[in-house]
C-alpha cells in the first residue's frame, strides 16, 4: 500500500513519526467534515493573537486561504483547548520558535480527550492544545521536539501519528523530512519553516558510533554510494549542521534552529552524516530530503489505493526505524 511513513522507536515505544505526507492520505480541496468548511478566519484571530508569557505569536503571517476547515478548530469554542506558561526549551544557547504540530491520536470519547490533555500539560514547551475529537486530531502550539510530543501522547495508551507541523502561513514548502533506513545507522530528520529567514530543525538517531559526528545537507539527493555520491555540502555555511553529540548506546538526539534554511530549497538534496567531528571522511551514511505535510495538509484517515484505514496499517506499512 502507499503509505510512506517513518517510525521511531525508543526502548520502552514506538513513536510513528509520520512526516512524509503519503498521496493517499494528501489534503483534497473539499472534505465531508463539518469543521472542513468553516473560514480559515476565525483560526487566523486566535492564533495571532496568542501570547504566553514572553513569547508572542503576533509576528506570525497570514495562514494559507485554502487550508482545510478543519485548521479552524484550534480557535473553535467548542474544541477542547488548554493553555499553559511552560519555559522554552533551549539547545546550545538557542530559544526554539513556537510551532503548531498536528497529530492524528486514537480518541473515542472525551474521556480520551481529557487522558491526551491531561499528559500534555506535563510537557515542556506545550503553550496550548487543541483536541477534536470528531476528527481526531490533536493539535499543539509550542517548543517542544516531536519525539517528546510523541513518546507523551503514546504514554496514554493511544496510537498516535504525526501528520504535520510548521506555520499556518503561505510557504510553498513548509515542511521537510530525512529518513535514514538502516542496516546500521537509522534515523530521522525533520525540518520545519518558522519563517523567510529561519527554520527549525529536529533529529533522531541511533547505530552511530559513540562521540561527536559532523552532519550537514549536500547538494545532490544521489545515494548511489551513498555519502560519497551527494556531492559538497550545499551553500556554506548554511548547509553546515554543527555537530551531533553521540552517546555510548549510539543515540544522538538534536533540537535548535537554522538561520537563512529554506526548506523549500532542500527537496531533493540529502543530508549526510560524517564518522567525525572534522567531516575529513565522506560520510557514514545519508538520507533524500522530502516534501512532508505542513500544517492543515494531512487529515485522510483512508489510503484509496486498498482501503486501509491509518490505525489497520501493520508496522509492514512503515519505514522502520529504531530511534
Amino acid at each position: 500500500m502507499a503509505f510512506l511513513r517513518s517510525v521511531a522507536t525508543t526502548q520502552t515505544t514506538a513513536i510513528a513519526a509520520t512526516v512524509a505526507i503519503p498521496a493517499a492520505f494528501a489534503l483534497s480541496s473539499s472534505s465531508s467534515s463539518p469543521s472542513a468548511s468553516r473560514s480559515s478566519a476565525s483560526f487566523e484571530r486566535v492564533f495571532k493573537n496568542l501570547s504566553f508569557g514572553s513569547l508572542s505569536l503576533s509576528s506570525i503571517p497570514t495562514p494559507r486561504p485554502k487550508k482545510s476547515g478543519v485548521v479552524n478548530s484550534f480557535g473553535n469554542s467548542s474544541s477542547a483547548a488548554v493553555e499553559m506558561d511552560q519555559k522554552t526549551p533551549t539547545q546550545n544557547g538557542a530559544v526554539l520558535p513556537v510551532l503548531l504540530t498536528e497529530f492524528m491520536v486514537d480518541m473515542k470519547c472525551e474521556g480520551c480527550v481529557n487522558s491526551v490533555k491531561t499528559k500534555l500539560q506535563t510537557v515542556d514547551g506545550v503553550k496550548n492544545v487543541d483536541a477534536d475529537l470528531t476528527n481526531q486530531v490533536v493539535r499543539i502550539l509550542g517548543t517542544s521536539p516531536v519525539k517528546t510530543l510523541t513518546e507523551a501522547l503514546e504514554q496514554t495508551g493511544r496510537k498516535a501519528r504525526l501528520i504535520g507541523q510548521g506555520v499556518p502561513d503561505d510557504f510553498l514548502v513548509s515542511a521537510a523530512v530525512a529518513e535514514f533506513k538502516g542496516p546500521v545507522i537509522f534515523g530521522v530528520v525533520r525540518l520545519a519553516q518558522v519563517n523567510m529567514e529561519l527554520a527549525r530543525v529536529e533529529a533522531n538517531f541511533s547505530g552511530l558510533p559513540p562521540g561527536k559526528h559532523g552532519w550537514s545537507i549536500k547538494e545532490y539527493g544521489d545515494l548511489t554510494r551513498g555519502a560519497a555520491s551527494t556531492g559538497k555540502v550545499f551553500n556554506q555555511p548554511v548547509g553546515d549542521l554543527g555537530t551531533l553529540d553521540v552517546n555510548k548506546k549510539g543515540d544522538a538526539f538534536f533540537s535548535g534552529v537554522k538561520e537563512q534554511l529554506r526548506v523549500g530549497d532542500l527537496i531533493g538534496r540529502s543530508i549526510a552524516v560524517y564518522g567525525t567531528e572534522d567531516r575529513s571522511d565522506e560520510g557514514v551514511a545519508a538520507a533524500v530530503i522530502a516534501r512532508s505535510a505542513g500544517v492543515g495538509e494531512n487529515y485522510k484517515k483512508l489510503c484509496t489505493c486498498d482501503g486501509t484505514t491509518i490505525w489497520e496499517a501493520t508496522d509492514s506499512d512503515f519505514v522502520t526505524s529504531k530511534v
